[in-house]
């Protein structure tokens, strides 16, 4: 067996005796459900697996997950089909428009879940989409049944639906504990978008 060379650090890979997807539920009033999901994309990158994004109810303020995804290359694709999010103060569009929007994602990410062009696709904000009935919890549930069983799929959003909960793999909650915007203190680009 070959020794590392003295001053470095010998890592072995691991690789699952059987690849399986997993159903990865990330929830809570806490910052960081988005930026959890996008760390796993960073993963998959790292084993040369490809990842599809689509953001729920973000798509009308830039955020800089955006640009970052293109520099992983062909590796990743994000689409950013909301509005917003509904029910927000100051936010322009419909409830009807955003249900429209909503509608045309589940149907996206049905397509890249089935296409098999991907190892691991994120619903993000896929939760808040169904609390505020833009996604039937129905429509949800069709796709965990349908997920092919060797995608990863990753679930981000508060209040994720019992229903969710139950068929998840691996549920995380992110509580808030402190938040500078309870300080006044404006959202960092980099940080907070």
């Amino acid at each position: 067996m070959e020794q590392p060379a003295e001053g470095t650090i010998k890592i072995d890979r691991l690789q699952p005796g059987k690849p399986q997807g997993l159903v990865v539920v990330i929830t809570g009033n806490g910052k960081g459900k988005t930026t959890s999901a996008m760390g796993m994309v960073l993963r998959a990158c790292g084993h040369g697996l490809k990842s599809c994004v689509i953001q729920f109810m973000k798509g009308d303020l830039y955020s800089g997950e955006w640009d970052g995804v293109k520099r992983l290359g062909e590796l990743v694709e994000l689409h950013a089909t909301g509005k917003g999010f509904c029910g927000i103060r100051g936010n322009p569009y419909s409830r009807e428009e955003h249900r429209a929007n909503a509608q045309a994602a589940i149907g996206l990410a049905r397509e890249k879940l089935l296409s098999g062009g991907f190892d691991l696709v994120i619903l993000d904000e896929i939760n808040n989409a169904v609390r505020h009935r833009l996604v039937d919890l129905e429509q949800l549930l069709d796709l965990l049944a349908v997920r092919p069983e060797r995608v990863h799929l990753v679930l981000t959003g508060r209040n994720a639906a019992e229903e969710v909960i139950e068929r998840a793999d691996t549920v995380s909650e992110v509580n808030e504990i402190k938040h500078a915007y309870r300080r006044q203190i404006e959202p960092q680009p980099g940080i907070d978008y």
